[in-house]
């Protein structure tokens, strides 16, 4: 069986543009810069590399990767395929040092695709984009990871993570929380899990008082070691868990707080677009290059700071 990296677009960069070309505009050619589509024509002139088109409404010329977080990288395209489809086909992930070996780049041009492609994977919540329903369940529950500071021990010097699965859907959403508390858990639920929602988390008391504001709030005591009650439980949660850790202990080893929610964004679009809802690797891959334009990333942004073996 032929390996996927011999296909023409990870082996091509023109192949790799045109693969681009025709997923990202399935249904016109859209200038990035005004928004128009059609109305184009590519220039074809000697001194012209090929895929340039010229708007004939704004006049601006412009490429597939004009506006996205490939724009302006002097990796080959082909180069930028294969890193996309190892990150999505990596269940517990890539680290940069792997992207570099395997490669040949830098480790700092590495770490620096590894975060633009993490960007991609990024989903645009909007402000009425919310999980759960009527006649739909949302698990809640919290996690902790790595020590913010050298020989600490317990949660309070740990990393917090808040993760929301939708029951029906599997979709997944976590977020890098300062602490664990009603507040800042309340304003997670609240921006993010529609009221008419069936919320069921374990007993702690941070979610008492926010879970008075949905449809239903169901728990289960762990304390107890009750873990189930009927279809009350939150193992879907906790079960999404087990595969974050596995990947940040086993594959990225440091990871610092500045960047966690990159990583957890990376985790969360790989679970929701896993087998069990439909997907293989490579529509998983495409899936993250369909999520590429509008997202700008600098390595000014990034600070710079490299994260050791991640």
């Amino acid at each position: 069986m032929a390996s996927v990296f011999q296909l023409p677009h990870f082996q091509d960069a023109d192949a790799a543009r045109a693969y681009l070309e025709n997923l990202r505009w399935a249904n016109g050619v859209v200038c990035p810069h005004c928004g128009v589509v059609g109305g184009h024509y590519e220039l074809k002139g000697k001194s012209t590399r090929p895929g340039v088109y010229k708007c004939g409404s704004c006049a601006d010329q412009f490429t597939v990767t004009v506006g996205t977080v490939f724009e302006r990288s002097k990796i080959k395209l082909n180069v930028w395929l294969q890193a996309v489809h190892m990150m999505s086909a990596s269940k517990k992930g890539v680290s940069a040092k792997q992207i570099e070996r395997m490669l040949g780049v830098s480790y700092k041009t590495a770490w620096f695709m590894c975060h633009r492609i993490r960007e991609a994977m990024t989903p645009d919540h909007t402000s009425t984009d919310k999980m759960g329903g009527p006649d739909t369940t949302v698990e809640a529950d919290e996690t902790y990871w790595g020590n913010l500071y050298k020989g600490s021990r317990g949660p309070a010097h740990k990393m917090k993570l808040v993760s929301l699965v939708e029951r029906e859907s599997g979709q997944k959403r976590t977020f890098h929380v300062a602490n664990v508390t009603s507040e800042t858990l309340g304003a997670v639920l609240r921006s993010q899990v529609h009221p008419e929602t069936h919320l069921m988390t374990d007993e702690a008391r941070v979610y008492k008082s926010v879970g008075k504001e949905f449809a239903a709030h169901s728990t289960v005591n762990h304390s107890k070691k009750e873990y189930a009650r009927g279809n009350v439980t939150s193992n879907t949660v906790e079960a999404s868990f087990a595969i974050l850790k596995r990947g940040l202990n086993g594959t990225f080893h440091s990871v610092s707080e500045r960047h966690l929610q990159r990583y957890a964004n990376e985790f969360d679009f790989r679970w929701n677009t896993r087998s069990a809802n439909g997907f293989n690797d490579v529509e998983r891959a495409n899936e993250a290059l369909k999520g590429i334009g509008g997202k700008r990333l600098t390595y000014r942004r990034l600070d710079g700071k490299q994260e050791a073996n991640a």
